[in-house]
């Protein structure tokens, strides 16, 4: 398979961030990663780790032999959810005797409009009770089982004029016919393998089942649930597992709830990559000292999809920094700081960028038009090291299908060699 075949093979194993980092997991394991706890004591020797926190972020590391590398740390970081909507306990709601549907909240900020009328699904985990206490099993219906119906134009006339969707009221999915509770759970623990009353608790998430695609005259286009940021994630480990990682002790983060802000504990902005780091060191003898001589010799990529110029609304971005489909990857720049970008670590990307033969641009919000922000200034309040922001164009972020390049992705996975080489 090509490397977006591989890509979109990545996103249908990956409805949510537990299977997303499921998947990242798997494929480490078939290189000879060694799965390490949180929990147990890590006595590391030259070799390749990765660690889980939460069952949905992920730091992968090498730490090369000894004597052959300088001590530094190369990273790159991206995450691994996506806008979607989140079950919520109790959900089912009975209408009126003959419909059921499900009682959900959103997560993240998504385009409401396009999860209308699409085949969806439910991925997550539960917690069950067990022999040996309370275990973790993840779950996908893996089926077309729910749908959030639209209302006709008939009855709402002004539809097409702009429509503030009320996620309590417009948003919510339908599950079934008739006026009974229970089948939620029923089909839930049969795709699980379970028995209901053996749930306890559980983190599941409605997801779009369309199949990614790539398309266009030359196959230009990708579009697939979830690219936002599952794209930067695929491309990202490609290129560390594909680089050399002999000159420094080189890390592959995929953080979880970037989304809601990354202020968890498995987020950007928790103790996760500092502890990762420490614990790193620790294992090397280092001292404090040399911990913090380290940082200062260190890099981190901050990957996260950007906007590309719309076509039917090209006014929507800045004036100079317009980023395409197909031109590269996009260094993301910000005065007021939502972005890590500076003018040392935008030269040092672009160098990588040369060195690995691809293309890079630039993104910048509108003057007039304020933007969100991303992994790489948060994950700096923890460990301050020279960072660049960047990702790859796309349209329709935040959608449930969004669309992209599918150049773009082999030119990220090229530049993530050379950096971890």
């Amino acid at each position: 398979m090509n490397i977006n075949e591989q890509l979109l093979g990545f996103i249908q194993k990956s409805p949510c961030c537990f299977q997303a980092a499921e998947a990242l997991r798997e494929r480490l394991l078939s290189e000879g990663f060694q799965e390490l706890s949180e929990k147990e004591r890590w006595r590391l020797t030259p070799g390749n780790y990765f660690v889980l926190r939460n069952h949905s972020a992920l730091i992968a590391f090498t730490i090369p032999e000894e004597g052959t590398g300088k001590r530094a740390f190369h990273m790159a970081a991206s995450h691994s959810d996506s806008p979607s909507f989140k079950i919520k306990e109790n959900p089912e709601m009975v209408v009126e005797g003959h419909y059921v549907k499900l009682n959900v909240e959103k997560y993240g900020g998504m385009l409401c409009a396009p999860w209308f009328d699409r085949p969806l699904s439910v991925a997550g985990r539960l917690f069950l009770r067990g022999e040996q206490g309370i275990e973790e099993r993840l779950v996908d219906l893996g089926r077309d089982a729910l749908m959030i119906p639209n209302v006709a134009i008939h009855m709402n006339r002004k539809a097409n004029e702009g429509y503030a969707y009320d996620p309590q009221v417009d948003m919510l999915p339908l599950f079934a016919l008739g006026g009974e509770k229970g089948g939620f759970w029923k089909l839930t623990a049969e795709a699980a393998g379970v028995s209901e009353e053996d749930i306890l608790g559980h983190d599941l998430f409605l997801y779009n089942r369309t199949p990614g695609i790539i398309w266009g005259p030359e196959e230009e286009f990708v579009s697939a649930p979830r690219l936002d940021d599952l794209q930067c994630a695929f491309g990202t480990l490609e290129g560390f597992l594909r680089g050399g990682r002999k000159e420094q002790i080189s890390l592959c983060c995929v953080l979880d709830n970037e989304e809601v802000g990354s202020a968890t504990r498995q987020g950007a902005g928790s103790t996760f990559l500092y502890d990762t780091l420490q614990r790193i060191a620790g294992a090397l003898g280092w001292d404090y000292e040399d911990y913090l001589t380290a940082l200062a010799q260190s890099f981190l990529v901050s990957a996260d999809n950007a906007h590309a110029v719309h076509p039917n609304h090209k006014e929507l971005t800045d004036p100079t920094n317009r980023p395409y489909i197909g031109g590269g990857i996009v260094i993301k720049y910000n005065a007021q700081q939502k972005y890590c970008t500076d003018g040392y670590s935008a030269a040092y990307f672009r160098t990588l960028c040369e060195k690995a033969g691809v293309a890079c641009q630039t993104f910048a919000n509108r003057s007039d038009m304020p933007g969100g922000s991303t992994l790489g200034n948060i994950s700096n309040t923890r460990v301050a090291v020279n960072s660049v922001d960047i990702g790859l164009p796309q349209l329709a972020m935040h959608s449930p299908y969004e669309t992209a390049g599918t150049a773009d992705t082999e030119a990220l996975v090229k530049a993530m060699e050379v950096f971890f080489a």
